[in-house]
């Protein structure tokens, strides 16, 4: 069963090369550290203090689905355009 030998001593040269060149690199300053800090700093999420003064609400409204199809049809970012477009209609109207 000497068979796998070669390949495997060619293996462990490569992860021990490999390793080696990641110690080095880390001494240098170089490469990924993960520190406690680190780890936070990649949170997943929205950073602290990224929220818009005027931040929108979530809510839920019903449309009729000529009005969805067609604001959908035009790919996405449909409820930004449905923002916008009401955003347009408050200027030339008066809610009641």
């Amino acid at each position: 069963m000497k068979k796998n030998k070669g390949h495997t001593d060619k293996e462990l040269a490569e992860f021990e090369s490999a390793l080696l060149r990641s110690i080095d690199q880390t001494s240098r300053g170089e490469g990924r550290v993960s520190t406690p800090e680190q780890i936070l700093a990649r949170r997943v999420g929205r950073p602290k203090g990224s929220v818009k003064a005027d931040a929108k609400i979530s809510t839920t409204i019903r449309l009729s689905p000529d009005v969805v199809n067609a604001f959908r049809s035009a790919g996405s970012g449909w409820q930004t355009r449905i923002d916008a477009a009401l955003k347009d209609w408050l200027q030339t109207h008066t809610p009641v």
